[in-house]
């Protein structure tokens, strides 16, 4: 699979099979479309490809929204590259290309630079200026280009029809496991180690606290998460548990993203770390006295031990 940052010059050769949208996330939902036009460009034989934007289109319609993404950019890329796809574009997502409508987006950049033959749609997807036009819009669209396009139906998982959406509200009200169900993989967040507070070394929990890479990724609810953490230099996967919070125990009023990881003590200041959640021990709490809060660390450390002992699946 190769990654190509969209430009005038961009040219495919061959037709495609294609499908467009954010895919923030890459979760099931998407991997479902994506499987599909990857078996559909090798029965044509024609090639496929994924068509992405650089940046929310929210952030360039709405000068004040805030995105809160699932996976930024690398990461999203990362994800797409596990995937059989052929190519992933990468739109650069500015004003002109908001104001194309989705007929002359539909024939200036699929048709005669992507050479885009047959048009995935996912279940909710909608583009082109404003976008007022739908699916019927986009087959007559097609017909008049020379474009075959095709509606593919939700991928539905426990009932509920997988989407971005979906898995953000999961993320946010703290049902991690139930995001990561649908993610097909364990959500992680991934920043710089700084200096913190330094209160959880003095009660024998020393925490790396974190600084996120890409300031719009959504952190999950407050509370206390056995995780697993990647450190530098190492594939090794350490358990530990995470605190996201204000800690309220310590009258403190920034959110902080602190970890413990167990059974380790190097220095990691500056470095990066990447944290993965499996599940939520608890809510974050004020207590009464460091005594208190002592022993529910210890609790917590027991609890996140027996998480990890069962298996997790996230297939």
């Amino acid at each position: 699979m190769d990654n190509i940052f969209f430009d005038d010059q961009t040219r495919l050769d061959k037709p495609t099979v294609a499908t467009i949208g954010f895919f923030d996330g890459v979760h099931r939902g998407h991997r479902y479309l994506i499987n599909r036009i990857v078996s559909e460009a090798e029965t044509d034989g024609m090639e496929s490809i994924v068509i992405t934007f650089d940046r929310h289109p929210r952030q360039v319609l709405q000068d004040e929204y805030q995105p809160k993404l699932l996976t930024p950019l690398d990461d999203k890329l990362l994800l797409l590259s596990r995937t059989k796809v052929n190519h992933v574009v990468v739109l650069h997502f500015d004003k002109d290309m908001a104001a194309l409508s989705a007929r002359e987006f539909m024939q200036n950049i699929l048709f005669k630079q992507l050479n885009v033959r047959k048009l995935f749609i996912g279940y909710d997807n909608r583009f082109g200026h404003d976008r007022t036009d739908g699916f019927d819009d986009y087959v007559r669209y097609g017909r008049e280009i020379g474009m075959e396009v095709v509606n593919n139906p939700a991928f539905s998982m426990k009932g509920v029809n997988v989407s971005s959406s979906v898995v953000r509200k999961c993320i946010e009200q703290g049902e991690i496991e139930m995001a990561n169900s649908f993610l097909g993989y364990p959500y992680s967040v991934a920043g710089k180690v700084v200096g913190g507070f330094r209160e959880g070394r003095k009660l024998g929990f020393p925490t790396a606290n974190l600084s996120l890479d890409d300031p719009a990724q959504l952190i999950p609810a407050h509370g206390v998460y056995a995780v697993k953490v990647r450190t530098p230099h190492s594939l090794e996967m350490k358990r530990g548990m995470t605190n996201i919070g204000v800690r309220p125990t310590f009258e403190g009023i920034e959110v902080s993203l602190e970890t413990h990881i167990l059974n380790f003590s190097d220095d990691i200041y500056g470095q990066q770390l990447r944290v993965f959640f499996a599940h939520r021990i608890r809510d974050e709490h004020k207590f009464d006295s460091l005594d208190e809060l002592s022993d529910q660390l210890k609790n917590d450390k027991k609890l996140v031990s027996e998480q990890f002992d069962k298996d997790i699946d996230y297939e």
